[in-house]
């Protein structure tokens, strides 16, 4: 399984970005894919998944409203839109993969990307 993440940058608060992941390796109706994001001095944490199969999302609370997870079954394709952007979203952000459901902890990934770093100034 490879997953490649893009689409970081550097914005200004206020501003939308959209991360896309493109998964290849093997078929994924029976997997979820998540975005955590690690900003410098802390622990990688949860911020959204959605579930292959049917398009299940969850969203940590922090991003609720403001960020949007989706899937193109046809490009095997996650994206992460991030409306509203706060300085406090600055990070790297990382796409997993896992088999089965939505998860939010990091350890029950099994799949990993290579990050892509997203840069919110004030």
């Amino acid at each position: 399984v490879q997953l490649q993440a893009s689409g970081g940058g550097l914005v200004q608060a206020g501003d939308s970005l959209r991360l896309s992941c493109a998964a290849s390796g093997r078929t994924f109706s029976s997997y979820s894919m998540g975005w955590f994001r690690q900003a410098p001095g802390k622990e990688r944490e949860f911020v959204a998944a959605v579930t292959w199969s049917d398009g299940s999302t969850y969203y940590a609370d922090s991003v609720k409203g403001r960020f949007t997870i989706s899937r193109d079954n046809t490009k095997t394709t996650v994206y992460l839109q991030m409306n509203s952007l706060k300085p406090e979203d600055t990070a790297v952000y990382y796409c997993a993969a896992r088999r089965g459901y939505v998860a939010t902890g990091a350890t029950l990934y099994d799949y990993w990307g290579q990050g892509t770093l997203v840069t919110v100034s004030s």
